[in-house]
């Protein structure tokens, strides 16, 4: 019997091969590196298609490889609840850029994950209806999460807002 998350991956070659960089699933960890300019219609194939039907966003974060270029790695964490099978989704982005377009209009529930992945790693979803800082206050400068920031670093101090 075939492995579902292999089905995911060979239907994503068949409709949208041009847009697929790469591959692999291993032990039921099926991933596809996608293109950034095509992450939206990926994942609308990934939710609508009937074979496939991941109508679940269980996660979108991301992965900083400060050594390499492009630096940031969106990370999609798909859930089918109708087949019970799981799959993931990269897109990476440039440090001098790192826009994506927003998966709000597919899933709401990206909303907050993806003013999360904002807030600490400082890559911007294109489209979001309210990207701004979720977990740190407004002042705070840099994102905590990227490899390259300092951890003794002081914040501005803020005082009672009136």
């Amino acid at each position: 019997m075939e492995d579902f998350g292999s089905t995911a991956l060979r239907r994503l070659l068949e409709v949208h091969g041009s847009s697929v960089r790469h591959t692999h699933a291993n032990l039921g960890d099926a991933t596809v590196v996608v293109d950034p300019t095509h992450i939206v219609e990926v994942l609308r194939f990934l939710r609508d298609d009937g074979e496939l039907e991941f109508e679940m966003l269980m996660d979108v974060t991301a992965v900083d490889y400060v050594e390499e270029e492009p630096r940031f790695e969106v990370v999609y964490h798909l859930y089918s609840l109708a087949r019970n099978h799981r799959v993931r989704v990269k897109a990476r982005v440039p440090e001098a850029s790192p826009v994506i377009d927003s998966a709000v209009d597919i899933w709401p529930s990206a909303n907050w994950m993806e003013r999360e992945v904002f807030d600490l790693y400082g890559v911007r979803f294109e489209g979001h209806p309210d990207l701004r800082r979720i977990l740190l206050y407004d002042e705070f400068e840099g994102h905590p999460l990227r490899k390259d920031y300092p951890k003794e670093r002081r914040q501005p101090l803020v005082g009672p807002r009136n």
